[in-house]
């Protein structure tokens, strides 16, 4: 028996199973996404391989570990706390909601339940277009309280992302104003813009506004918006038929630095 311990890992959005010595040091990973195993010595090759085996479900390649980019380089050396990447859709109404779930009397529903509701359902629609070359990151935080709802990264370009609930409703937008049902018209678009110009200023890069309406059940444009690209939530994987403008190291580069906290704290 060689001794070797297979451990299953899931770190950074990454499934990997490492191969570790009795003492508890790694000397291989298997990443499954890649299909490789990564040797840090060559010298126990055939059994990390052997340990490997049940876990392996096709043809992989074996070999040191590739050179980190500098946008691997850079989500390494950055602290769990400041890393926004683990965010989940609506993440700070989850947070506020456990913290104080309003009183259960309450006559009409609880507004932030609504909200959270349409971000769930806008970041999950975004999420899925990881496996197109796109990265979205949800819940970034602002100076003074503000968010920006997602953020898209992606070959098409950047994209900041309002989700507003629109349940079963009519939507009409004459920029600057949207207006759900029977309810005020507001003049919505321009949060929508100044979100995406704090992103721009924050990451040195155009940020492309974009409303994402949650359920509605029609959408009237009267007045074509300004910049603003409106999308409902079964409409957002558009974004991913959109190409041409970054690459992917730009990509992967503009994602580092978002992830990061520090890179919002000064817009």
């Amino acid at each position: 028996m060689s001794g070797l311990r297979v451990i299953p890992t899931w770190r950074h959005g990454q499934d990997r199973l490492y191969v570790c010595l009795p003492d508890g040091r790694n000397i291989a990973w298997y990443d499954r996404e890649a299909a490789r195993v990564n040797l840090l010595s060559d010298d126990r090759r055939d059994e990390v391989l052997q340990a490997l085996g049940p876990f392996l479900t096709g043809p992989v390649a074996v070999g040191p570990p590739p050179v980190p980019t500098p946008a691997e380089l850079a989500r390494l050396s950055l602290h769990p706390d400041d890393d926004l990447a683990p965010n989940r859709p609506g993440e700070a109404l989850l947070v506020a909601l456990d913290r104080d779930a309003g009183p259960a009397h309450r006559l009409r529903p609880d507004p932030r339940r609504r909200a959270l509701a349409a971000e769930q359902t806008v970041g999950e629609a975004l999420d899925r277009l990881d496996g197109a070359g796109w990265h979205t990151l949800h819940s970034l935080p602002l100076p003074g309280g503000d968010r920006v709802h997602h953020l898209v990264i992606g070959p098409g370009g950047l994209f900041a992302v309002y989700s507003l609930y629109a349940h079963k409703r009519r939507v009409t937008v004459a920029d600057p104003m949207v207006t759900l049902g029977r309810r005020e018209a507001r003049p919505l678009l321009r949060r929508v813009r100044a979100d995406a110009d704090r992103a721009s200023y924050a990451l040195t890069a155009e940020v492309r506004p974009v409303l994402a309406l949650a359920g509605a059940a029609d959408v009237t444009v009267t007045t074509e918006p300004r910049e603003v690209r409106v999308l409902t939530d079964t409409g957002i994987e558009g974004l991913a038929r959109l190409g041409g403008v970054l690459k992917p190291a730009d990509v992967e580069a503009l994602h580092a630095m978002a992830r990061d906290r520090q890179t919002w704290m000064r817009v």
